[in-house]
């Protein structure tokens, strides 16, 4: 395991996120402990000093097992970070006095906004709330060493968020190879990088997916490093970037622990060839489950429907590779693909060349 320097810190490069712990077949949402304390202790026994976990997880379970499972640990030899998620209605103090008890901690190394977006950006900046107030008052008594926030959101909505306050410590988004362009991580990452936040990642393997690819995808993949797994390209894509600090990865079995291991080993980021081979095998991925969308926009001032046509084109995307589509911000407060009329004027004006019609047809078939 290689690690990297955050302040006076020196933070294992792969995480471990809880939300995938393994589950009991019979009792779904309730933590296997048994198989999950196994992944625990080859963690910690191969360098990993990160957990992650949040208020929300397992229906509160993971908060409880985590405190269980690293307690046989001394304090002092890894970092706990949690959430707090402000859409769940709940006072802060009462959530954050419970997240000790369920920890068994007395302070957490990082504390975080969940899952900031636009659906939850008003919540947190409530001056009658005062979240931020309230966190802050437990750094300074050492209840929180490092405040930070995760996002969801969209570029334009995260720079407004740093805008109200800058003075965050890190900062988790969702990030790669695909999402890269996709959902905009590229902009996301560099408006961090300009904040001076380092940044951590989650999704790096968009919950699985790029773990398996498709055939044509993971064939260019093994014949370019055979010696790789596939889900080594994923994280060898983030090594490349410097002020990624963390990569946080959900395993739910050892097999995955111990591939990942091998993977964070030694920085080994991707080299110009190789990164020739991802691009060609995304793309591939790409056009097999998705529409190759660029966002110039010049199909929106024609459409009679005012439809904001590379948003949708982002959703469908998103629904035909992950399965969801809650992660593409603003989707749900605009015109749905169902709205398109099909008078084909934007197809005059794509320099891709997508049948647009036809997705917004498929789209709405498979969204309502």
């Amino acid at each position: 395991m290689y690690y990297k320097q955050f302040h006076n810190l020196k933070i294992s490069a792969l995480g471990l996120g809880s939300l995938r712990l393994p589950e009991k077949e019979d009792h779904p949402g309730c933590i296997d402990r048994e198989k999950a304390q196994k992944i625990i202790d080859l963690a910690i026994a191969g360098g990993i000093n990160y957990f992650d976990t949040a208020y929300t997880y397992h229906e509160g379970d993971s908060e409880l097992f985590i405190g269980e499972a690293l307690s046989k640990y001394e304090r002092d030899s890894y970092y706990l970070a949690t959430k707090f998620y402000a859409m769940s209605g709940k006072r802060i103090q009462d959530v954050f006095e419970e997240q000790l008890k369920r920890c068994r901690t007395e302070y957490f190394d990082f504390y975080l906004f969940h899952g900031m977006d636009e659906n939850s950006f008003d919540k947190y900046t409530d001056k009658q709330n005062d979240y931020l107030g309230y966190l802050l008052k437990q750094k300074e008594n050492g209840r929180i060493r490092n405040l930070g926030f995760s996002s969801h959101a969209a570029p334009e909505t995260l720079k407004r968020f740093l805008e109200w306050h800058s003075g965050f410590d890190m900062a988790l988004i969702q990030l790669n190879y695909l999402d890269w362009t996709m959902l905009e991580a590229k902009r996301q990452y560099e408006i961090l990088t300009d904040y001076g936040i380092p940044v951590w990642v989650m999704e790096p393997l968009k919950g699985g997916r790029l773990s398996l690819l498709n055939k044509k995808s993971a064939a260019i993949l093994r014949n370019a490093a055979p010696e790789h797994s596939l889900s080594s390209w994923g994280f060898r894509f983030l090594m490349g970037l410097p002020n990624v600090q963390t990569v946080l990865s959900g395993m739910s079995s050892l097999e995955q622990l111990q591939d990942n291991l091998r993977t964070f080993e030694y920085l080994n980021p991707l080299d110009l060839e190789e990164q020739k081979a991802l691009e060609k095998a995304a793309g591939l991925f790409m056009e097999d489950l998705g529409v190759p969308c660029s966002g110039c926009r010049y199909c929106c001032p024609t459409c009679p429907a005012g439809l904001d046509i590379p948003l949708l084109l982002k959703g469908y995307n998103e629904k035909n590779i992950s399965g969801e589509t809650w992660r593409v911000a603003q989707l749900g407060k605009k015109k749905g693909p169902e709205q398109c009329i099909g008078c084909k004027i934007c197809l005059k004006h794509c320099p891709q060349k997508i049948n647009i019609p036809e997705i917004m047809e498929r789209f709405a078939k498979n969204v309502i």
